[in-house]
């Protein structure tokens, strides 16, 4: 896995190889009113059942035609409030739903679009969609103003770098988010706009072989605070002889000092089980030398098959100094349960893909209205 956080690497690569995958990841936070949300833009879908399939019959010798990550497009959008999902639209379909000209950093989905404008130094994400198994409609426009950026780059060494090249781009560790958000129930004919004003995150993640076989899991998360921000990033190989990742970027917002801790020892506790969660551990902690993180996963924003979303305490100390709490968001990914057939079938519940009728989709999306409805 090799790091960087040149801008000029956050654009689209359009990748060819069967399996390969690239997504651009967005977050934010306004604290006083509770408000969260994840946006993600798929140039292949790493994550989607129907593409794992495709992938699994090319490779097992089943289907002739290789798939094409394009094909496999997708967007995805999730709003938490206070705590709760409000909306968690997943929506993937062929090429001629994705655009992005490959030399500028400019990618849309339908009409969902983001675009970085040099000028302002800024981000800018216009968002636009139908929800109808959930009778909703939705438009936001956010733009995430660079606070600062981070310079570091890290180069993969395991079999002397003779590795499937896998690239995570943190692009935009921190920015100020301002816009609205407009949300619309069709079936009520009602709508209500929420102003958006927080902090938020960027980063951009590609590779060039399916992440179930190249990843075991897959531990990242972020927190801010007036004084100090912390991104970690972990990640353990299928293939055991191959090193982990484990890194901590600290950055002391009054001196504006980014330290880097590498090759992390991790502690797990609190082991949790779940028919349609991976095995995961509520708490999280990494020390190097002086410097120690203990993560408490405090609330489930979303979960998944292969995946955890937490809203996340961070606690750390350095030096031997007082401990500093922070807030943030926290993931678990775990990719390799995309190859159980039975997973992949209730994944598929929650993916909307154009052109294909499906009933469990939208007894799914029906019960989570009804759902919803019960516990206002």
């Amino acid at each position: 896995m090799n790091i960087t956080t040149e801008l000029d690497r956050d654009i689209w690569h359009n990748l060819q190889e069967p399996g390969s995958y690239e997504w651009w990841y967005f977050d934010a936070e306004d604290e006083e009113q509770g408000i969260s949300l994840v946006c993600i833009w798929f140039a292949g879908f790493a994550f989607s059942p129907y593409y794992m399939e495709h992938y699994l019959g090319w490779k097992q010798n089943r289907l002739a035609i290789s798939p094409k990550a394009l094909d496999y497009s997708a967007f995805s959008f999730q709003l938490y409030e206070n705590g709760r999902e409000s909306i968690n639209f997943i929506k993937e379909g062929p090429s001629s739903l994705f655009e992005s000209s490959g030399n500028d950093i400019d990618v849309r989905f339908e009409r969902n679009r983001f675009f970085y404008d040099s000028q302002r130094q800024s981000y800018v994400l216009d968002v636009a969609f139908d929800f109808p198994a959930r009778r909703k409609k939705i438009a936001a426009k956010l733009v995430f103003s660079v606070r600062h950026r981070y310079s570091y780059r890290k180069t993969d060494g395991n079999n002397n770098g003779n590795v499937p090249h896998h690239e995570w781009l943190l692009t935009l560790p921190r920015a100020d988010v301002t816009g609205s958000l407009t949300l619309g129930d069709t079936l009520r004919k009602q709508s209500r706009t929420l102003e958006f004003h927080g902090r938020g995150y960027h980063d951009h993640n590609l590779g060039t072989m399916p992440v179930h076989e190249y990843i075991d899991t897959w531990y990242w998360g972020r927190a801010f605070s007036e004084e100090y921000d912390l991104i970690y990033y972990m990640i353990f190989f299928k293939n055991s002889a191959y090193r982990p990742l484990t890194l901590c970027m600290l950055r002391d917002n009054g001196t504006g000092d980014l330290t880097v801790y590498e090759d992390l020892r991790i502690d797990k506790s609190g082991l949790r089980r779940g028919l349609f969660a991976p095995v995961h551990n509520r708490n999280l902690g990494f020390s190097c030398d002086d410097f120690r993180v203990d993560i408490r996963q405090r609330q489930v924003l979303d979960s998944g098959p292969f995946y955890l979303r937490y809203s996340s305490n961070i606690v750390f100390q350095k030096g031997g100094l007082e401990c500093t709490s922070l807030r943030g968001i926290s993931e678990f990914l775990s990719p390799g349960r995309l190859e159980m057939s039975a997973l992949r079938f209730f994944i598929r519940c929650r993916v909307w893909r154009h052109g294909v009728r499906s009933a469990m989709y939208g007894m799914y999306n029906f019960f989570k209205t009804c759902l919803h409805w019960i516990k206002r």
